[in-house]
């Protein structure tokens, strides 16, 4: 829940004025929305860190992903804190979650005007309230952010759980500069007198409302209140509360205020209170206090989905005494005891590089978020956890690396996945806010959970609960599957795929996706297959195992890279053949263009609301796709050579974009064709250049995924997600250190001939606990039982990692 200001037009008298606007934010842009960036190429700061034994705090800077395409939430917030208080933007092409690294206005911090005094002739409605903010001002780190406007204003924030603690700092003067714009980027500085008037408008980034009670106490300035809301990425309402709370000035006005206008003779708003029903659009209360004797106002405001009075109690219990060092200082070493598990040798690093790795590890736990003792919905003892935006996301890198770095937020989170089937019938594939999001694929809930069998994690979970979730979604078709579990079931079972002509009559869903659903419920399957194997269901092992091979039915050897180029109308492409292609029921073959949907042939088409056979990727992309049976594939491509000379056109072509998740993995599968070397290679190719510590310091929608395969990057490894095998790179540090989870031992990755000019990027030989490991990848015990892995780096390729039995396990080589 963000709380900004606002401003709003010049009048020849004004109040000196700031608002709090509520918007809900805790939710990620939907990933059809965003405007992907072209690559940043930036040089590396050499300036070099050493062996850092300082506070990593430092080395984190919420800003990077704030513009272009990034949507990272840079503002206050403890780990999957349910608090997130932040500036609000009106770039709202950008704005997915509140503010963007430009020159926008702030919706948030402002002025509003009034002649002689006249709270009337401010402008209380939304659209006309913005104000620029001062060049450069916004700073931003764990549990804190501030911006300073041009309002003669500067906010700072600041958070626990459930509450937000705003601090807000004026000049000591009886009248106070402020600057508001004229025209173009002509601004005209006035004084205005040192009154702050602050206004609490209950409306969300969206302007989704509906409905909604707000009040003030005119003794004391409480605001209280709440609305109905929708979800930005799915179906359903929710309800909202908040409790806002001021000290440092006299009060002395109070009112209320309905789109533009505003009274003190109204102290409540909404049915509840006998008034017209709040109709959407801006609404809220308001407070005008004295000029405060010490330049400050302090505003915590406590949230809630259960009820107004639930915030009220929530603020007092976490910030009874309005300390704003104190609950910062509390934020950030949550933020440490988090990042602790964690030992990096900065040695040789650039501070580029440092905030690169730092930042991105610190984004991964931003969500999903506790909303444990908030769910309105059902009574239950089990955590609960939202904002799962959306698994399609994180299930191929953010909770893979939850597991070794936080099994216990993991292992909540499990939990809560299993209680939402419990109570609701299906696991979710998008979730935010207590309604439904859309589902991008398969019903990768279950790789989420096949992965964390897999690696042992245990606490409070019931694995036949679970295991009877992931049966549902591959064997039950729900009513409407555009939310929840898989569609096509029928097609599946019968024909082994999804047909580009399914005419499904057993639910209702976008009849479209037809090749990345059949590759996405393929290892969906598998999934479950390896849940079947541990948890003892033999028979359902070897029907899913055979439905995982589905994949290979829409493989169509004969298909060329082919494409008329829209400017020249010439045929383009490569020599490249055999993709995997849209199929209908009869059998036969449909078509899309191998290249459709990358950045170099019309990427923007295949979002949630497709006709195309793939979503947010292309054949060319989704080709790559068999996690669990690359020998096959590689077979099917004409062997590893062709196969590692078609995976490097992939990444060297443009096809590929870094910016969304599925494309992750393509780095690491050189390893699955011997040659672990090309993997590294396309690290180093993607960072600094893609990944940096710019404000445009990620390729795409960040979803808390994109810090999480900068992460791995650095520590040296990649999970194959569902799946116990982790490949091997070097690490960007000289040596990097995770604690296990009992808190006794460490799992270390060392190199042993570290070059920080990173010449020398190859592996010559790994040892592992002091014996020869030839293997390009590792298990999870390395990181559950600890350990050191020791690599030897050169500047060629060795045959380290190459030969048949080194590689990767897969289904045709014996994986089970």
């Amino acid at each position: 829940m963000a709380v900004p200001f606002l401003k709003s037009f010049p009048r020849r008298r004004r109040v000196f004025s700031v608002v709090l606007l509520f918007t809900f934010i805790w939710a990620l842009l939907p990933v059809e929305s965003f405007n992907p960036p072209r690559r940043v190429l930036l040089s590396i700061t050499k300036t070099l860190a050493g062996k850092s034994n300082i506070d990593v705090l430092e080395f984190i800077d919420p800003l990077i992903g704030t513009v272009n395409g990034g949507h990272v939430f840079p503002g206050a917030t403890l780990p999957y804190g349910m608090a997130k208080p932040g500036a609000d933007t009106n770039n709202y092409a950008e704005a997915a979650a509140g503010f963007v690294s430009d020159d926008s206005l702030i919706l948030g911090f402002s002025q509003l005007h009034d002649s002689e005094d006249d709270f009337k002739k401010c402008r209380y409605v939304g659209a006309d309230r913005a104000i620029s903010r001062v060049n450069d001002s916004a700073t931003a780190k764990p549990g804190y952010f501030a911006i300073g406007l041009n309002n003669s204003v500067y906010a700072e924030m600041t958070a626990t759980a459930h509450t937000s603690l705003f601090r807000f700092s004026f000049p000591p003067e009886a009248d106070v500069p402020y600057a508001y714009p004229k025209s173009g980027n002509e601004e005209i500085l006035q004084t205005v007198p040192n009154s702050p008037l602050i206004l609490l408008d209950l409306i969300d980034l969206g302007g989704s409302r509906s409905g909604g009670d707000i009040k003030v106490n005119m003794a004391t300035a409480r605001m209280e209140g709440g609305g109905d809301f929708r979800p930005s990425f799915g179906h359903g309402q929710y309800k909202a509360y908040f409790c806002a709370d001021f000290q440092g000035a006299e009060i002395r006005r109070t009112g209320t205020f309905l789109r533009a206008n505003a009274t003190d003779g109204t102290q409540a708003l909404g049915s509840t209170y006998g008034t017209t029903r709040l109709s959407q659009g801006s609404a809220g209360t308001w407070v005008q206090f004295a000029q405060a004797p010490q330049n400050q106002i302090l505003a915590r405001v406590g949230i809630s989905f259960i009820s107004a009075s639930q915030a009220c109690h929530n603020a007092e219990q976490e910030i009874g005494d309005f300390d704003f060092a104190r609950v910062m200082t509390a934020s950030q070493s949550a933020w440490r005891d988090k990042l602790s598990v964690i030992k990096a040798d900065h040695t040789g690093l650039s501070i580029d590089l440092l905030k690169t790795f730092w930042s991105g590890l610190y984004r991964t736990m931003l969500s999903p978020q506790n909303y444990t003792g908030e769910n309105p919905l059902w009574v239950s003892d089990e955590p609960y956890y939202d904002s799962f935006y959306c698994i399609w996301d994180s299930f191929r890198a953010q909770h893979p690396l939850l597991t070794i770095i936080d099994p216990e937020t993991q292992t909540d989170m499990i939990r809560a996945l299993i209680d939402i089937y419990k109570y609701e019938g299906k696991l979710p594939d998008c979730r935010m806010s207590f309604s439904k999001g859309y589902t991008q694929g398969g019903s990768n809930a279950d790789v989420v959970l096949a992965d964390a069998l897999i690696k042992n994690l245990t606490r409070g979970i019931d694995w036949a609960l679970a295991y009877e979730a992931v049966v549902s979604d591959a064997e039950e078709e729900p009513a409407d599957w555009s939310i929840s579990g898989r569609g096509g079931i029928e097609s599946w079972r019968t024909l082994g795929y999804i047909p580009v002509d399914d005419d499904d009559r057993n639910g209702t869903g976008p009849l479209s996706r037809s090749i990345s659903r059949t590759v996405e419920y393929a290892y969906d399957d598998f999934a479950i297959a390896f849940m079947a194997r541990e948890l003892g269901h033999k028979e359902d092992e070897k029907k899913y195992l055979k439905r995982s091979g589905n994949w290979r039915n829409l493989w169509q050897p004969e298909y060329e890279d082919r494409y008329q180029d829209g400017t020249t109308g010439a045929m383009l492409g490569s020599d490249f053949r055999g993709f995997l292609q849209p199929r209908r029921q009869d059998g036969t073959f449909s078509e899309q263009t191998a290249r459709l949907c990358s950045p170099v042939y019309e990427q923007h088409i295949c979002y949630f609301d497709t006709s195309q056979s793939t979503y947010e990727g292309s054949p060319w992309l989704y080709s790559f796709y068999v996690p669990h049976d690359m020998a096959s594939l590689i077979k099917l491509m004409g062997g590893p050579e062709l196969f590692v000379s078609r995976l490097d056109y992939f990444h060297s072509s443009g096809i590929n974009y870094m910016g969304n998740e599925p494309n992750f993995l393509p780095t690491f599968q050189f390893h699955y064709a011997g040659r672990p070397g090309r993997s590294a290679y396309w690290v180093h190719q993607y960072i600094p250049s893609l990944f940096n510590s710019s404000v445009a310091g990620i390729p795409g929608n960040d979803d808390c995924a994109m810090g999480a395969f900068s992460a791995f990057a650095f520590m040296g490894f990649f999970p194959v997600a569902g799946q116990d095998v982790l490949l091997l790179t070097p690490p960007l540090f000289r040596e990097v250190r995770i604690r296990t989870p009992d808190g006794r031992g460490w799992a270390t990755l060392r190199n042993v001939n570290f070059d920080p000019e990173y010449k020398a990027i190859y592996i010559q030989s790994v040892k592992l606990n002091g014996k020869s490991h030839t293997k390009n990848w590792i298990t999870h015990d390395f990181f559950r039982k600890g350990g050191l892995l020791e690599f030897v780096l050169g500047p060629q390729e060795s045959d380290w990692g190459t030969q048949k039995e080194d590689l990767p396990p897969s289904m045709s080589t014996g994986m089970f």
